[in-house]
């Protein structure tokens, strides 16, 4: 597990006139193939950002393994590369060691509903105040074009030449039933949009994940922007109350000729999980405090454990 950020971001704290998205951009080009829906979530998360008035330094990107993953290397905050599926448990510590800063985990649908799902549903159900954007592209790009979590059934891939034989998972029924209490599905062709739905989950305190159709323009032939572009609805314009449970269930069910975007469930009832920990009101973060230990008992300690 290593660190995608060479050095610190610089700590600049909020200007008179405020940030704008450059302040987030890293010095590292993203390498997406061209016309991939991630460059265009990274643009919303630096905007998103920005528009909160954000400073870098208070910022936290944790990702896992994946195209999509590749994210906190190109933002000018502080990151972490971490393990396949394995981003959330990480996240959860850092939040903990330092709850005052804003942490947003991203990944893609391989990394977060397959071999991550076991960590999402219980960071969902802990309420964690974490940001999950899940770059969903219905694929697994990295490795070059297998059938995900979340491809259609009959889809023909690489790993599926004759059509997937499995159900997808539905990440929104999913995500409501297992706990998050802000549940977003956005489209990555539809930039102020998804911007609106980004800064709600990073303002909202508990766990918010947002959902992001991301195509991949390489290998996945069935989910093209032109594909959602006739399909999608936002949830907005039919005036969907994010209050009522049993409606959202049924908007998040809905997949065919209309797919809705937006957000479709949220309460504010119950506190985040770092809020139920007395010893974090006392002191300020974990990670400013003084250790307790003298020179020579941190000594043994990290003799012990080197």
């Amino acid at each position: 597990m290593s660190s995608t950020i060479a050095e610190p971001p610089v700590k600049i704290e909020a200007r008179p006139e405020g940030f704008t998205a450059k302040d987030y951009k890293g010095k590292v080009h993203p390498d997406w193939c061209p016309g991939c829906g991630d460059f265009s979530v990274l643009s919303t998360l630096q905007t998103a950002l920005s528009e909160l008035g954000l400073a870098p330094h208070k910022v936290a990107i944790v990702s896992g393994i994946g195209c999509s993953s590749n994210l906190p290397g190109y933002m000018n905050t502080y990151g972490m590369h971490t393990l396949h599926g394995r981003s959330l448990p990480v996240a959860t510590g850092l939040k903990f060691a330092n709850h005052e800063l804003t942490v947003v985990c991203t990944g893609g649908d391989g990394d977060g509903y397959g071999i991550g799902v076991g960590h999402l549903i219980h960071a969902m159900r802990r309420n964690m105040d974490l940001t999950y954007i899940v770059m969903d592209n219905q694929i697994y790009g990295l490795t070059t074009g297998q059938v995900s979590p979340t491809s259609r059934l009959g889809m023909k891939t690489k790993s599926t030449p004759h059509g997937s034989v499995e159900n997808p998972i539905n990440p929104i029924p999913m995500a409501i039933n297992g706990g998050a209490t802000y549940v977003a599905r956005g489209f990555s062709g539809k930039q102020k949009h998804l911007i609106e739905l980004i800064k709600g989950g990073i303002l909202h305190k508990g766990f918010a994940i947002i959902d992001v159709f991301s195509p991949c323009v390489t290998y996945n032939k069935d989910n093209t922007y032109p594909w959602f572009n006739q399909r999608v609805k936002m949830l907005d314009e039919k005036n969907h109350d994010v209050t009522d449970f049993h409606k959202a269930l049924d908007e998040g069910y809905k997949w065919g000729e209309e797919i809705p975007i937006g957000l479709f469930w949220k309460r504010t009832d119950l506190p985040a999980l770092h809020a139920l920990e007395p010893i974090l009101d006392e002191g300020g973060p974990l990670a400013t405090r003084p250790l307790g230990l003298n020179a020579d008992q941190g000594k043994s300690l990290i003799k012990e454990l080197l």
